[in-house]
């Protein structure tokens, strides 16, 4: 049941499911019934943001997201942990909102709860952001994938100020996140790659230019975004998956590796839909059981900071499998 402040809160800072849409956003989209399926992804975050920033109880959040399609379910987590994460910054970090969502009924979909993370650290000043992340000991992959919270900042920052962020490619000041600093703008990267495909549609060619027109010290995390994205939320058959390898060329590794991830965190939430298993197939050779056990194989242990991030030589050794095999 919603409250006023909640009703007002709701109000001020949740954008309407009409500004999410391409049109209203000025993507370059050909409207189908592939790309709105693609916007229902950004809509069901904003419906999990407004149910976590209304809600007069987490009950009532955890019950409404239930109810969600298993495919968009953890979208709609992704809004919610955004709307937590700015109700405990708004306590000055000692609220619990997000820690109870997601060592609770949010655990299988972490992966995207971190990215939610991230939405809401694009809305708060940088100096609340050492107390967005709880604590999550005891939760798979915390802290090493905390650095997908990073990802959400990058992905948001280019989906709404898209002229800055894609057009001019303005690089974003770095921030010590996990005690690397320098590690910081590859992960908004990451972010950045994976909105290339929303704000193309999913259309290959459109997706494969934006890459191209960014500095080429960038272009092998934002292959991996793409690569992430086109195998998480689809929108592409597999003829276009495989024009996309091949776009890929020299960073077929990078768009793989972001493959594995995407295999790796919708196993993780418990359903897989069947654009996931095509993409995972046609763009690694791997069906999805095989890329979550090279995940496994390859996952790297969090032992403090480090100029290079346990993510990121997770992220590595993943690469290293697909540059050691064959391109078919």
């Amino acid at each position: 049941m919603p409250t006023l402040f909640g009703s007002l809160r709701r109000l001020m800072m949740a954008p309407s499911l009409a500004e999410v849409t391409f049109s209203v956003r000025g993507f370059p989209v050909v409207p189908s019934d592939a790309t709105r399926k693609l916007e229902s992804i950004p809509q069901s975050v904003i419906c999990g943001f407004e149910w976590g920033i209304d809600a007069r109880d987490q009950w009532e959040v955890e019950r409404r997201l239930a109810l969600v399609d298993p495919e968009f379910r953890g979208f709609a987590y992704e809004g919610a942990t955004m709307a937590f994460t700015i109700l405990d910054a708004m306590k000055g970090g000692r609220g619990t909102h997000t820690r109870d969502l997601l060592m609770g009924p949010g655990q299988p979909h972490i992966f995207l709860t971190y990215i939610g993370i991230g939405f809401a650290m694009a809305r708060l000043p940088r100096p609340l952001w050492k107390k967005v992340m709880p604590d999550l000991t005891g939760s798979a992959y915390y802290p090493t994938m905390s650095w997908l919270a990073v990802d959400g900042y990058g992905f948001d920052r280019a989906y709404f100020d898209t002229k800055r962020y894609v057009d001019e490619q303005k690089v974003l000041a770095p921030y010590p996140w996990e005690g690397s600093p320098e590690y910081f703008s590859r992960a908004v990267d990451q972010g950045i790659g994976r909105a290339l495909w929303f704000i193309n549609g999913a259309n290959v060619p459109g997706v494969a230019s934006a890459v191209a027109r960014f500095a080429s010290h960038r272009q092998a995390d934002l292959w991996s975004g793409v690569g992430l994205a086109a195998t998480f939320a689809g929108g592409c058959e597999a003829a276009g998956l495989e024009q996309l390898r091949r776009e890929a060329g020299e960073y077929r590794a990078e768009l793989s590796q972001g493959v594995v991830f995407a295999a790796k965190a919708r196993t993780f939430a418990g359903f897989v839909p069947p654009h996931t298993e095509v993409a995972t197939r046609t763009l690694t050779d791997l069906s999805v059981g095989d890329a979550v056990a090279l995940a496994d194989a390859t996952a790297v242990e969090h032992t403090g900071p480090a100029p290079v991030p346990a993510y990121e030589e997770w992220r590595a050794n993943i690469r290293g499998y697909f540059v050691s095999t064959p391109v078919s």
